[in-house]
């Protein structure tokens, strides 16, 4: 059962984001460190990131590459911080590959890929001269060789075909078994390029468990993102298919939100993750959740559970998203004639009958105790139980002490009325936006355009949300109209989102400052979506105007509210 536990406020901003003025083009966990700082003198409780897991050609962290592996892309790669990487070549390659551009803009990564690459390889070259760190790396490869060994050799065959679309791989290298053959017959040749991958995730973890560390010292908890769901071009499912069902792929239902995609209004997200053969992973103790989860504790002292709604039950397409085209704009009838009669629709049960909703429970309820079980106190869970919600799962999460969501525009009581914050369990995390969403200028300025159209609907829809969030946050108009966003109504907002009973109270960074970056459009493939950086660097954030201003506010606004971290 929910224990009262103290409130504690934070923000969200993805790793890639930060700016720094020793960064490599996209932000590191050196950024991270001075975002601790930054966070600790402002008595900010937690740091929240998206997911950090190694991804492949798409630069979403939502398409993790492995279920444990980290991304290189967010290490701190100077000589300070990797003592074999020499300062002569560091120096040379940085000017080379004009490091000083990089840093301007949004990422480019297939250059800053380029770079940290450079760097990686330069460094294990010369691991070999550091006796005492080449132990620790030893160690790490014994010590992680039941998940490493694979996620190692799955990069090397990325290398050999360029991509890690697996269905599209060498006949002869297209399954597990071949790999781990062709493996031992080019030992001499490919050793050295596993082992190089080996010492990036020593990295990686090594890096991670220090800023852990020192966020702790600080009285910080670094808050990170577990999905439920794998990439299906991961090594997790290229060497253990047994555990995946790759007849169907794991989405969301069809939704009026999405105007402007008739495909997802008629058929619904297909995110395109494989589901879990869930009788499968029970016989192995579901082994592969326990070590998902165990590796992620090492990192993060919370995490959020992205779709905790899959657990319970998920929205399920016969057909892989690059089909989707194809069946666009078909009936029911004739998509069923492209797959052997089968539509979308919920696994394992639908939410019809109470029979159903009973064994959608029952399954959640051992899912979740094992995630619970696995991180061991470890690390708080959070899970994120936004979208078509069945009835049955607030409760559930509530009973085991998980906090779900509550986006405050989007709660309501029976008679349609905003919920206010005090009346917020103190077992939930509250929030206006998720790094989906519209920042909170946009969305206000989007409304107050709803609310001055010729359309009705429009209209409606804009007054409602102007009135739910108005309301919420105390803020009174004399002459009847919706003004434009300004800071009176960001910090009566942000401060009312504090002054809630929830547990944890966080806004993305960027709606401190009344940005208007967004770091994804669900629904689109875009070089802009995760590539967006902050305008200022963490020392500005500190020290130079605007932002220290604003960093002065939220300081006495996280006192006012009782939610300091000290």
């Amino acid at each position: 059962m929910p224990t009262i536990q103290p409130r504690r406020a934070g923000i969200l901003i993805p790793v890639f984001a930060l700016r720094t003025t020793e960064d490599l083009g996209i932000g590191d966990i050196g950024g991270v460190r001075q975002l601790i700082d930054w966070a600790a003198e402002t008595g900010l409780g937690f740091l929240q990131f998206l997911p950090i897991n190694a991804t492949g050609s798409d630069s979403s962290p939502y398409n993790a590459i492995s279920s444990v592996a980290l991304d290189y892309l967010t290490l701190e790669l100077t000589p300070a911080a990797v003592p074999e990487l020499d300062e002569k070549f560091y120096s040379t390659i940085t000017s080379i590959l004009r490091v000083d551009l990089l840093r301007h803009g949004s990422v480019n990564y297939p250059k800053v890929r380029r770079l940290k690459n450079t760097l990686l390889r330069r460094a294990f070259s010369q691991i070999e001269h550091q006796p005492a760190r080449m132990a620790e790396f030893e160690a790490f490869c014994e010590k992680e060789a039941s998940w490493l060994d694979d996620y190692c050799l799955f990069k090397v065959l990325m290398e050999e075909h360029g991509h890690e679309d697996w269905t599209n791989w060498r006949e002869n290298l297209n399954t597990a078994g071949k790999a781990r053959l062709w493996r031992d017959s080019q030992a001499d040749e490919i050793d050295d390029r596993i082992l190089f991958h080996a010492y990036v995730q020593w990295l990686c973890f090594s890096q991670w468990g220090a800023l852990r560390a020192y966020a702790n010292g600080k009285s910080i908890k670094l808050m990170g993102d577990i999905p439920f769901g794998i990439s299906w071009c991961s090594a997790d499912v290229f060497f253990k298919p047994e555990q995946f069902d790759l007849e169907w792929c794991g989405g969301a239902p069809p939704e009026t939100y999405f105007k402007d995609d008739y495909f997802v209004q008629h058929w619904g997200q297909n995110w395109g993750i494989p589901l879990y053969r869930w009788d499968v992973m029970e016989q192995g103790g579901f082994q592969w959740w326990r070590q998902r989860t165990q590796k992620l504790t090492e990192v993060f002292d919370i995490f959020r559970i992205d779709h905790v709604l899959g657990f319970y039950r998920i929205y399920s397409f016969p057909w892989r998203p690059t089909r989707n085209a194809e069946f666009c704009y078909l009936s029911d009838e004739e998509a069923k004639g492209l797959t052997n009669g089968r539509l979308p629709h919920f696994i394992a049960n639908d939410d019809e009958t109470p029979e159903h909703k009973a064994a959608n429970l029952a399954n959640g309820d051992k899912y979740l105790r094992v995630i619970l079980d696995a991180a061991g106190g470890k690390a708080e869970i959070v899970a994120e139980d936004l979208g078509t919600v069945p009835d049955y799962v607030r409760p559930h999460l509530l009973s085991l002490d998980i906090p779900g969501f509550k986006v405050c525009q989007w709660e309501h009581n029976e008679q349609g009325r905003v919920v206010m914050g005090s009346t917020y369990d103190n077992c939930s995390f509250t929030t206006y936006a998720t790094h989906d969403h519209e920042p909170m200028r946009t969305h206000w300025e989007h409304r107050r355009r709803d609310a001055a159209s010729e359309s009705e609907t429009s209209r409606a829809l804009g007054n409602k949300e102007l009135g739910d969030l108005a309301e919420f946050a105390g803020l009174r108009f004399s002459d009847g109209g919706w003004p434009e966003y300004d800071s009176h109504i960001r910090h009566a907002l942000l401060e009312a989102l504090f002054t809630s009973n929830a547990r944890f109270a966080a806004f993305m960074l960027t709606d401190l400052y009344g940005l208007e970056d967004r770091f994804n459009v669900p629904g689109i493939a875009a070089d802009s979506n995760w590539s967006a950086r902050l305008p200022m660097t963490m020392a500005e954030l500190r020290n130079a105007s605007p932002w220290k201003e604003e960093s002065d506010w939220l300081k006495k606004a996280v006192r006012r509210t009782d939610r300091s971290a000290t």
